[in-house]
């Protein structure tokens, strides 16, 4: 059965992606702010359905306390492309930071800009941190909060952190509290699986790190933080799921 939900909750996920990406293209024409409404409250909501009546896939939230629809820095541990899909129904009106190759696909790149991302060129070097910084500051003057992946790519549940400096920069620079989030998702939606295996998705925000801190301090303190909680999440999943065991890191010999 995993593979028959699997295979139709594919493509009528993708299916609706792609049918919101060719809609956002058409109504960013003409009116921007519509986009991230049609993304937050009709296209994303679409996916959570499916996820939950096809791939039986629940999301659970903890942490609620700490979401600000206005404001802040997200700062989330980045396993599965479920993160991209459904973050942004948490904090509505937040924004990505996002690698500025995706927003040359075609209709897919189009909708992405439209919405309003902060794109990163990794091949600029320290230039592409400028572009991200000023990006970074249109949109917390817009009050869109900001989404960052600060390993830039995803990575297995128990695999070794790699942690980038790109959120300390926004850190620094915008003086605005960093949310830790932590999750599980890799379990569920792995990276380059087909599968999407049924179980529940936590998402745990956790407690903002303040503006004050030294970048070295900040940097150790979201690793930690992070880290720490997921460590948490990948036994009490394990414990849940014991099947799911097989989907943790198993570093080479």
């Amino acid at each position: 059965m995993i593979y028959l939900r699997s295979f139709l909750f594919n493509v009528l996920a993708y299916s609706t992606i792609g049918l919101g990406c060719v809609i956002n293209s058409i109504l960013g024409v003409f009116n921007r702010d519509i986009t991230i409404k049609n993304w937050n409250y009709v296209i994303l909501p679409t996916i959570l359905f499916l996820l939950k009546h096809i791939a039986k896939i629940t999301i659970e939230v903890r942490g609620k306390e700490y979401i600000n629809q206005f404001e802040g820095v997200y700062a989330g541990k980045h396993q599965s492309a479920v993160e991209t899909y459904t973050l942004t129904t948490l904090v509505q009106r937040a924004t990505y930071v996002m690698k500025k190759e995706l927003t040359k696909i075609p209709v897919f790149g189009w909708a992405q800009a439209f919405y309003g991302i902060i794109p990163v060129d990794r091949s600029s070097g320290s230039a592409a941190m400028k572009v991200m910084l000023r990006c970074a500051k249109e949109m917390v003057a817009k009050k869109r909060p900001i989404i960052i992946f600060p390993e830039g790519t995803r990575r297995k549940p128990g695999q070794e952190p790699a942690y980038k400096p790109g959120v300390a920069l926004l850190y620094q620079h915008l003086n605005m509290p960093v949310i830790p989030i932590a999750s599980n998702t890799g379990f569920f939606w792995a990276k380059n699986s087909f599968l999407r295996y049924p179980g529940k998705i936590i998402y745990e925000f956790l407690p903002p790190i303040q503006p004050g801190l030294s970048k070295q301090e900040f940097m150790e303190k979201l690793q930690n933080t992070i880290e720490e909680k997921c460590n948490e999440l990948n036994i009490e999943t394990i414990n849940a799921y014991p099947k799911l065991s097989k989907m943790l890191y198993k570093k080479e010999q």
